[in-house]
């Protein structure tokens, strides 16, 4: 192999790399990918291709699916995907872009949760031909010692340069040392899959640099890194989070995807038309013009809305499911009516001659959490059999509820006496 490498194989080096950058805010680490992408070129030797999600919830949404189009883009380009499931680390709790200490999960709801992600993420990725990995895998079995000298690669000094950090040691509130602990881990993941390349959101930059001088440590070659744009929720200013009440679930029904991108501003459509048409295989190049009359002023901000819902309902569900939702939509917000079809749902009271509303919600899976019942309740947006809830505790005895969350989700709850 000469110095420079075949010419076959640089150009088709540059096509991919134009790929890779497609959508991302930074390319760190390309010159030196560049010689390592032609040499796996010639020895016909994929690349090796991290992202790393911490199982924090059972649900993946809208936001993750933005560095998951970009990894099924680099295994369409014939490397290798790997997904790796932080089961370690998210007992830890990620402190990227956190205003204080994120409380760690247990080692059972964590375990829960990882049994979703495989499937969730094979709605994007062709999970067949990709790793799917655990880091408990390596750090479980790690030696004190071994944690150790991983942490002597760092100063504290370094750490507190990592913006959250120093934002929350500026204005005294608390960093757990648990906190700095883990970035060491992810980097430390880093070594142990040897990954050439790392994707990540654009809080992670600190984290995804920090695995590349890990690398070094340990005598690799540093892996490049593409971080990507974080998706807006469906509030307009916080990044997407379940746990906020602005997600928009992989696993959510056609319906409430629907619902939930007709709720967007028009400049939030905007972003979503923007990042989510970078990452995605085909894009919204045929709408160019649209969204360019749009964010001008005029064009038909309702009808470019929709053809993004529509899109967006089909990403992950069948295309009778998009044509429903548009007129479950119609038939329920527009109009102010009810869905043809509620389903039934049944809630066992076991020992108890009460349950609370909020209990039964969430543990029902209409609601992906209590803090987003108790907003709703607050919004005056829930109701039992027509009348406005006040109080999210409120009290409920055996019997058949019709139940209405929000403007698009309904369901008819039977409580019923008995054991669970």
């Amino acid at each position: 192999m000469s110095e420079e490498g075949d010419p076959a194989a640089r150009r088709e080096a540059e096509r991919q790399l134009e790929v890779m950058r497609r959508g991302t805010l930074e390319f760190i680490g390309e010159d030196d990918l560049r010689p390592r992408l032609v040499e796996a070129l010639e020895a016909d030797r994929p690349l090796r291709v991290k992202l790393g999600m911490d199982p924090s919830s059972p649900d993946l949404h809208l936001g993750h699916t933005v560095v998951l189009e970009k990894l099924r883009t680099f295994q369409e380009l014939g490397h290798t995907p790997i997904f790796l499931i932080g089961d370690f680390t998210a007992r830890i709790g990620d402190p990227s872009g956190k205003k204080k200490t994120r409380p760690a999960l247990g080692a059972e709801e964590v375990k829960a949760n990882a049994e979703t992600y495989v499937t969730q993420v094979g709605k994007i990725l062709d999970v067949d031909s990709a790793e799917i990995r655990f880091n408990s895998e390596w750090m479980s079995r790690m030696a004190p010692e071994d944690f150790v000298r991983l942490c002597s690669h760092m100063t504290v000094a370094r750490l507190l340069e990592r913006d959250d950090f120093s934002k929350r040691f500026k204005g005294n509130t608390p960093i757990a040392v648990h906190e700095f602990l883990y970035p060491f881990v992810q980097a430390y993941d880093s070594v142990m899959l040897e990954a050439d390349v790392e994707l990540g959101g654009s809080d992670q930059t600190f984290n995804l640099i920090m695995g590349r001088e890990i690398q070094r440590a340990y005598g690799q070659k540093p892996q490049a890194v593409l971080t990507h744009p974080l998706l807006v929720g469906t509030d307009g200013s916080e990044k997407m989070s379940k746990s906020l009440g602005n997600g928009i679930g992989l696993l959510d029904a056609p319906e409430e995807i629907y619902g939930r991108v007709m709720s967007l501003s028009d400049t939030t459509m905007l972003d979503y038309f923007d990042v989510l048409g970078a990452a995605a295989k085909a894009g919204f190049e045929d709408l160019s013009s649209e969204r360019e009359a749009v964010a001008g002023g005029g064009g038909d901000p309702l009808a470019l809305k929709q053809e993004l819902a529509r899109r967006i309902v089909l990403r992950f569900h069948e295309g009778a499911a998009a044509t429903r939702a548009a007129e479950h939509f119609r038939r329920v917000v527009q109009q102010g009516g009810e869905p043809e079809d509620i389903p039934c749902l049944e809630f066992a009271l076991g020992a108890r001659s009460e349950v609370g509303l909020l209990e039964v919600v969430v543990d029902l899976g209409l609601a992906a959490s209590r803090g987003e019942v108790r907003r709703l309740v607050t919004q005056g947006a829930v109701q039992l059999d027509g009348e406005r809830v006040s109080d999210p505790l409120r009290a409920l005895s055996s019997g058949c509820y019709r139940l209405r969350l929000g403007r698009r989700r309904f369901a008819q709850i039977e409580i019923v006496a008995g054991p669970d």
